[in-house]
């Protein structure tokens, strides 16, 4: 690059920061202890209004993961969300932000077997803590970059999971991210590519499969069939495989990708299924999420607890 410009991500000083959030109850603690074994710089609870002073010093060199959850002193979720936007925007910040999800059930279940009292309902159930802290989080949720569901991990499996990640030296230089929508519900933030799919068969118009989703074989059989789809996906599948190594030598660490339908439940679902899975087929990390499913099990994972609570009262 030329100029004369002072860019500081030009001078190679540029501050490698992963933000672990999270519910209370999902492993944060655990994940940030894991940072720190793969050899992280690690701050747990840091007040958010102090993290601007952390990326305005001289950076060690080493990457930084910094905890931060409704524990925080002057935790808001809007502040959080205000947060991640000013680091996103500062070209010294290399930001990723992994948000650490677990069903509501297994929080609960977690929080009545080690009879801890949850952060939002220190005087009340752990389930309305629970339910409080989805809600609170939700939009926080949305913004992350990668996802890590720790409801069927152990202690183990979620150090793993964000060594295979995040591990200095061992990752391939870019990770990557897929995930459906709806547009219905708006475009996800933080997305650098966005596909629509809403030009090819739609399964919402046949009854049989309405109530399934992308992931589904008939569903995926029935989208195939449309007459483009050969030709979309081959095309798109190619462009990917050309773009990724150019973002990865121009030095991104993470590449967001979104395909988007009417109701974010079978097409983009399915494209989503697939061309995550071509990607990791040619070596790439690759997560997947799918922004409406999500939506959907945590609102029914919440409504079955609720009336879980009026049965057994």
């Amino acid at each position: 690059m030329t100029g004369s410009g002072d860019n500081s991500a030009d001078r190679g000083d540029t501050i490698r920061l992963v933000l672990v959030t999270g519910p209370s109850g999902a492993g944060r603690s655990t994940a940030i202890k894991a940072f720190e074994d793969i050899g992280y710089e690690v701050i747990d609870n840091l007040p958010m209004s102090f993290v601007h002073r952390l990326v305005e010093i001289e950076p060690s060199g080493r990457p930084i993961a910094l905890g931060i959850d409704v524990r925080n002193r002057d935790f808001n979720a809007q502040t959080l969300i205000e947060l991640i936007d000013r680091l996103t925007r500062n070209p010294r910040v290399d930001l990723d932000v992994l948000y650490l999800d677990c069903q509501p059930g297994v929080l609960i279940r977690r929080f009545s077997e080690t009879r801890r009292r949850h952060p939002l309902a220190p005087d009340q159930s752990p389930e309305e803590g629970v339910e409080r802290e989805i809600d609170l989080l939700g939009p926080i949720r949305v913004r992350a970059d990668h996802m890590i569901d720790t409801s069927d991990l152990t202690v183990h499996g979620l150090k793993e999971q964000v060594s295979r990640w995040y591990a200095v030296g061992t990752a391939p230089g870019l990770s990557v991210s897929v995930q459906s929508f709806s547009y219905k519900r708006g475009l996800p933030r933080g997305l650098d590519m966005i596909f629509d799919c809403r030009f090819l068969r739609n399964p919402h118009w046949d009854p049989g499969l309405r109530p399934l989703d992308g992931r589904d074989a008939a569903v995926a059989a029935y989208v195939t069939a449309d007459p483009r789809f050969a030709e979309f996906y081959q095309k798109l599948r190619d462009l990917l495989l050309f773009l990724l190594p150019a973002h990865k030598d121009e030095g991104k660490s993470h590449l967001s990708i979104g395909f988007g339908c009417t109701g974010g439940q079978h097409r983009s679902v399915l494209m989503t299924e697939l061309l995550a899975n071509a990607l990791a087929e040619t070596g790439w990390a690759v997560s997947k999420r799918h922004r409406e499913l999500e939506r959907r099990a945590a609102v029914a994972a919440v409504a079955s607890g609720a009336a879980n609570g009026v049965e057994n009262a």
